[in-house]
């Protein structure tokens, strides 16, 4: 279906028509603005047949944009097979006419974070029926292949007290409009996921966690990883620093299981609910996670310790008539990909992932699945990057200042490639595509650059430092104990070491975000998934060792060329080697 609004004489046909000038859309009548999103504005509204009915209006630029379109044309046909009295379900869609909007149930309650808010955290039976009725949910989102991805308070509306789940699956959508890989997220960051934030795979685990950290508000009034500045609140969920004083001590262990960051660690659906079902019984919810606690070595409740828009609708039980909800243009009757990948590439996130960090095989080309920020779900390429690190590693062996060079080169291309990546998706965000965005990019290169080039010489000294340390100690440490003649700190072996160490470091330690971002960015442009992944990963791994081994069986020293052969870093040392 496809309605087109009366326009004034002489307006543009190709722009859409401001809601507010106009009381009707399609067979809806707008009554009353409810609130709005990231997404768009949601207006109650009366259906023909006398419903009440909520109305999703896209934003003036997202309507613009035909790849969220396409989106919403492929996902809207998806949700509307969900049928389940805790979600609220679509109803209708007109994804291609001038003013897209998206009308779901009108659900008469309150959100979640509202009520808690008025009335205080839930206990008991009430905290129970919650968490129940948000596992009937996703189970039944899951079922068709759909991630919510945005599960949270806000998304939560309670008739009584049994939960009912809005935004689902089409919050997918907004979000590539609304996250960057920067930690910079326009939303409610402490309730996504840490690989939604790092734009990592998502899948059923994703939405357990969102679970586990919306009951954690519920049970205890307060985010479960704190207020503060965006990026401290984004920090603690990257290293899962929850906050639970407030929950129950019997329910804490379940929760902290559930928020563990790394998804293959987390417990499985089995085990949350097996927990749950445990908790409401007065049970040990422990018994119910062995596998995370064999993970985490056991690490329970008192470890985790701690750091420290209006009402939407549902209608009523009647069956909406579903024939209306397919677009005009043609779709695929296949479940639509999660993320950009089909469900079944994720049936378990344990699951390795190919040689170079690729995605599946099914995944679409770049750029098909980020909206706006194509770095959204993308591939995190680990397999060619612990390549690079051979590879440098081998090189600092024969020649470590080169090495140690071409890594401050790295870090600030990467810098400066991931800063300008995220103004540009902020600029898009706030007023969607404009002409003028590539011209304003390089406008503000030199500003970026700058930017990277100072966080990376700030973020080697320790690297370095430890490097030096490293690469002492175990010069010290083979001598002493006779396992090798003739090791000093500048041997192959030591520099090696010392460089394996602090190139670790470089990658993991304070302001390192960026520059892992901003690696990944340039390997997914510059080497594509196949063919030219394994050829470079087969290099560096091979030219990594290959310089090692030539250095060691070259006279056991290293060489510091590009500073001449009568350099010696020991004559800058305040101690002899």
């Amino acid at each position: 279906m496809t309605s087109e609004l009366p326009r004034p004489p002489g307006a543009d046909a190709t722009r859409p028509v401001p809601v507010a000038a106009h009381r009707q859309l399609g067979d809806y009548a707008l009554r009353e603005r409810l609130g709005e999103g990231g997404m768009g504005v949601v207006w109650r509204a009366s259906a023909g047949d006398g419903r009440d009915v909520a109305v999703k209006v896209l934003r003036e630029h997202l309507a613009h944009d035909e790849t969220v379109r396409a989106r919403l044309r492929r996902e809207v046909h998806t949700l509307a097979q969900v049928h389940h009295p805790r979600v609220a379900a679509v109803i209708d869609a007109d994804v291609d006419g001038p003013t897209p909007y998206i009308v779901t149930e009108f659900v008469p309650g309150p959100p979640l974070d509202r009520v808690v808010e008025e009335r205080g955290p839930l206990r008991g039976e009430r905290l129970v029926r919650l968490a129940r009725g948000l596992a009937e949910a996703l189970r039944a989102i899951h079922a068709v292949g759909i991630v919510h991805r945005d599960l949270k308070p806000g998304n939560v509306l309670l008739v009584g007290d049994d939960p009912v789940v809005i935004d689902f699956g089409i919050a997918q959508v907004a979000d590539d409009a609304r996250l960057t890989m920067t930690g910079m997220v326009m939303g409610t960051p402490g309730y996504l996921s840490p690989e939604v934030v790092e734009g990592g795979r998502v899948g059923e685990a994703t939405d357990w966690w969102g679970w586990a950290a919306t009951l954690a508000y519920a049970a205890s009034g307060q985010p479960p990883f704190g207020r503060g500045p965006l990026t401290v609140v984004l920090d603690r969920v990257a290293r899962g620093r929850v906050q639970l004083d407030g929950v129950d001590p019997a329910l804490r262990p379940l929760l902290a299981a559930a928020l563990e960051p790394d998804p293959a660690r987390r417990p499985t659906q089995a085990q949350v609910l097996d927990g749950l079902e445990r908790y409401a019984r007065h049970e040990d919810v422990t018994g119910a996670l062995p596998t995370w606690a064999a993970q985490t070595g056991g690490v329970g409740a008192d470890a985790t310790q701690l750091h420290g828009a209006g009402p939407h609708t549902r209608v009523a039980p009647q069956r909406p008539d579903r024939s209306r909800v397919a677009p005009p243009a043609p779709v695929r009757r296949e479940p639509a990909p999660v993320n950009g990948a089909p469900p079944t590439a994720y049936p378990d996130p344990v699951a390795p992932a190919p040689l170079g960090g690729g995605a599946d095989p099914a995944s679409p080309p770049p750029g098909a699945q980020g909206g706006p920020d194509p770095r959204i779900g993308r591939s995190p390429r680990s397999g060619t990057l612990a390549a690079m690190l051979v590879a440098f590693v081998g090189l600092a062996a024969a020649a470590p200042l080169l090495a140690w060079g071409l890594y401050l080169v790295w870090g600030v291309t990467t810098r400066t490639v991931d800063r300008s990546l995220t103004g540009l998706v902020l600029r898009r965000h706030e007023a969607g595509k404009r002409r003028s965005d590539v011209p304003v990019l390089v406008v503000t290169s030199p500003w970026h650059l700058l930017g990277g080039a100072l966080t990376t010489m700030f973020s080697l000294i320790l690297p370095l430092g430890l490097a030096v340390v490293e690469a002492l100690v175990l010069a010290g440490l083979v001598t002493s104990t006779e396992v090798m003649t003739g090791v000093g700190a500048d041997h192959p072996v030591a520099v090696a070491a010392g460089s394996l160490v602090g190139g670790w470091v470089g990658w993991w330690g304070l302001g390192s975000r960026s520059m892992r971002r901003g690696s990944r960015t340039v390997v997914r442009t510059l080497v594509p998934l196949g063919t030219a992944t394994l050829v470079v990963v087969t290099f560096l791994v091979v030219g990594g060792l290959a310089l090692a081994g030539w250095s060691y069986l070259d006279g056991g020293s290293v060489s510091w060329w590009p500073l001449g052969p009568d350099f010696d870093p020991r004559v800058y040392l305040p101690f002899e080697l």
